[in-house]
């Protein structure tokens, strides 16, 4: 298992740019992808953003070309830059480490975009 902290998260007008953060600790070296979710009030929790082991990336549609996620060379932080973000990028985000024994959450924070 690992536990797992973001921050980064708060208000921010349109157009604006948010860096998000989470900390891993625990069992970080199991861990086989690492990534971005988010969920917006009424909607299901969708992907943003994933990094697996080989640094292979996914994106989801939406937020392909503005945000971009990355890590540091322990593997134990990983990263959300947000740029050009638009209202409907308000949500509650949520870091997420998988591997092939367990699927762990952060608590999430929130990212609110005003027009």
């Amino acid at each position: 298992q690992v536990q797992l902290v973001e921050s980064g998260g708060g208000l921010v007008q349109a157009g604006g740019s948010l860096r998000l953060s989470c900390a891993a600790s625990g069992s970080v070296a199991s861990i086989a992808a690492m990534g971005w979710y988010r969920q917006a009030p009424g909607n299901q929790r969708e992907l943003v953003a994933r990094m697996l082991i080989d640094s292979t990336t996914e994106y989801a549609d939406a937020v392909r070309g503005r945000f971009n996620i990355s890590r540091n060379k322990a593997r134990n932080r990983w990263y959300l830059q947000m740029n050009t973000l638009k209202p409907e990028d308000t949500a509650v985000y949520y870091c997420n480490a998988a591997s092939r024994w367990y699927n762990n959450w952060g608590q999430g924070t929130q990212v609110t975009v005003s027009s």
